[in-house]
């Protein structure tokens, strides 16, 4: 099928680097800075429709649903590195937030040839992670007609799950496809198709709205500090004693003490201090307030 990149907003020349090869290094720079500098005004006008997915993200989370997102080359791997932060952030399980690409893993530093133009792959990937209709399925594509996506979309649609969009063009078939669709339009690339530069900022700028907001919205963040944060390493140790001595002002040393006696989980830390009750009592004020501080604080 022959495709007509021509009429995409994300394959068209772009007026202002037409001569960009002539230009001296720092000028060259300075034209794609200021590109750049419309992508986050373009987010900025989806700011309604990012908050209608954060909120059906949150509440698929509080039913034991899960966020998929799902693309192919740029979008693809955006949506694994979205996805692959999330458990040391918020201590989240792994397969909370799941990213797939067209290809699979090997896909994440090499392209596969064809596999984005697969609809039955789409398909199949949501097969296999069994998606159901609590889930949520985010399709990521700057074009907004990737065959993969597009499957994978129509699939989540037929199963009852929420199936939103993060796309370029204002005008394709992903956006058709999707309950919700979020269309920052950044215009023509410095290099003519090279998605991966505004619209790839674009995408990842939403990405990091909606797994942000949700977890805001899910309790793991308790003023703007990752209360759930897990210690893997030692960098992330010390992080977890600045967030109790921030949270409750204590030393550094009583917010170690109150970390090693509850398993250094900084969540229940903070409210043995606030609370001035030990860990167990903590940890079951926290379950019975599905994690929320402020409110097992008030009860």
């Amino acid at each position: 099928m022959k495709i007509d990149l021509t009429r995409l907003v994300t394959e068209s020349r772009n007026s202002a680097s037409a001569e960009i090869d002539k230009l001296s290094t720092l000028e060259m720079l300075e034209v794609i800075n200021q590109e750049d500098q419309k992508v986050a005004l373009a987010v900025k006008a989806e700011l309604p429709q990012i908050a209608k997915v954060v909120d059906a993200i949150t509440e698929a989370f509080a039913k034991g649903g899960r966020l998929i997102y799902m693309g192919a080359g740029t979008s693809g791997r955006l949506g694994i590195l979205d996805a692959s932060e999330c458990p040391p952030t918020y201590g989240t399980k792994p397969e909370l937030v799941v990213g797939l690409i067209a290809g699979g893993h090997q896909a994440i530093l090499k392209a596969v040839e064809n596999a984005e133009d697969n609809v039955e792959l789409g398909k199949q990937d949501l097969v296999d992670l069994n998606l159901t209709a609590k889930d949520v399925l985010v399709g990521i594509a700057a074009s907004g007609r990737t065959p993969y996506v597009l499957g994978g979309m129509h699939y989540a649609k037929s199963v009852g799950a929420t199936v939103a969009t993060i796309v370029c063009n204002p005008v394709c078939a992903m956006a058709d496809e999707a309950d919700i669709s979020i269309i920052p339009v950044v215009g023509p690339e410095i290099v003519t198709g090279s998605s991966r530069m505004k619209a790839g900022t674009a995408q990842k700028l939403v990405l990091n709205m909606l797994t942000t907001g949700a977890m805001i919205r899910s309790g793991k963040v308790y003023g703007n500090l990752m209360v759930d944060v897990e210690a893997t390493n030692a960098k992330l140790v010390q992080r977890q004693i600045n967030i109790v001595v921030e949270a409750t002002g204590v030393g550094a040393d009583e917010a170690e003490v109150a970390l090693q006696a509850c398993g250094r989980h900084c969540k229940t830390a903070i409210l043995m201090i606030l609370a001035g009750i030990d860990a167990n009592d903590a940890k079951a004020r926290l379950e019975k307030h599905k994690g929320f501080i402020r409110q097992a604080l008030n009860a």
